[in-house]
């Protein structure tokens, strides 16, 4: 009886022992998939995409850019401010926003830094506003007590808009008069065809087929606000992601920038038909149709590489709306060209 306790406590001991090994091998799988401490790099690299359009990132994922990295899509971004949030919270491991909202996110102690860049404005590829051909907004003073949509507030639109109305005269009291109201971009048109917003802030593809079936006027751009072309978005990580994972961020960095240039350099028809490629590759039968009105990448520098212009004209902004304390936000924290090839070669 006394040799059987001893065997049934031997296999406990046994059982509990091989039990902590593959504690510790359950855990050290987590950490290899998300960079851990004592494990390789991340590889498989969380993201949002756009139903019907094409991001740098799968652009260069598609040309066989980013070597061993592999891209997952979790969900639709909604937004620039929402792809912060969910870089900062680690649900994304990459996202991308109008530079003017990353100031004001890293204002508020959000650690991220951008790598390269993800969109910009030039003659062929800007945001405007426009109204419908009787629309009753002729002048600037027109705006005040009107509905004027927009995808999301807090972002590229919303600072394009009061700096029109702030370079137009309008006072501070006059511009709050202004209704700024979020809409899908997707029936940001329809909505201003049946007036239920007095003007509509879009872009690129989505503007080019909505002008193209006429009826619809263009009050302002933003490259003419803003003083010309330029890049108004980036691509982010957090501080602790590039720490973590310096070689994934680089390797990551070096394909989009690449990709950027490809699709700087290559004919038109040949960059939309690769577009039209990739949406049509994916599940959810996504339009394409839009696609054909892609012009051009709208970013300002050889393969996206960052400037401290992309922030500081918004840090000035910001400072000038009374939003950020003057000297809290210096432009070159904000950003980092070390992983972009491009930025070596200058």
């Amino acid at each position: 009886m006394q040799k059987i306790n001893k065997f049934i406590l031997f296999m406990l001991i046994c059982s509990l022992f091989i039990g902590l090994l593959a504690g510790c091998t359950s855990s050290n799988k987590v950490a290899t998939a998300k960079g851990g401490n004592n494990a390789s790099e991340d590889k498989v690299l969380q993201y949002q995409s756009s139903p019907g359009s094409v991001s740098y990132p799968e652009l260069a994922a598609d040309l066989g850019y980013l070597g061993d990295l592999k891209l997952e899509k979790v969900s639709n971004s909604v937004g620039g401010p929402e792809s912060i949030q969910l870089t900062a919270t680690g649900d994304i491991d990459f996202g991308a926003a109008f530079n003017g909202a990353t100031v004001k996110a890293v204002s508020k102690n959000v650690k991220i830094k951008a790598v390269v860049g993800s969109y910009g404005s030039d003659e062929n590829t800007y945001i405007g506003a426009y109204v419908v051909e009787d629309s009753t907004i002729k002048e600037p003073k027109d705006f005040i007590g009107k509905k004027v949509g927009m995808n999301i507030l807090g972002a590229h639109a919303e600072f394009l808009v009061k700096d029109y109305l702030r370079q137009e005269g309008l006072t501070e009291k006059e511009i709050d008069e202004v209704i700024l109201v979020t809409i899908p971009a997707s029936n940001a048109e329809q909505t201003l065809r049946n007036k239920q917003l007095d003007v509509i802030i879009f872009s690129g593809i989505a503007r080019d087929f909505a002008m193209e079936r006429g009826g619809l006027v263009e009050l302002f751009k933003d490259i003419d606000v803003f003083g010309g072309e330029f890049t108004a978005g980036d691509i982010f990580f957090t501080e602790k992601y590039i720490s973590e994972n310096p070689t994934t961020v680089k390797t990551f960095t070096e394909g989009v920038a690449k990709a950027i240039e490809w699709a700087r350099e290559a004919p038109r028809e040949e960059v939309i038909a690769r577009y039209e490629k990739i949406v049509a590759s994916r599940e959810g039968n996504e339009p394409t149709a839009n696609l054909q009105y892609w012009k051009s990448t709208g970013i300002a520098t050889k393969g996206g590489v960052i400037e401290d212009k992309n922030f500081s004209i918004w840090i000035e902004w910001l400072e000038r709306n009374g939003e950020l304390e003057p000297g809290t936000i210096k432009a070159e924290d904000l950003y980092t060209n070390e992983f972009n090839p491009y930025a070596q070669a200058q």
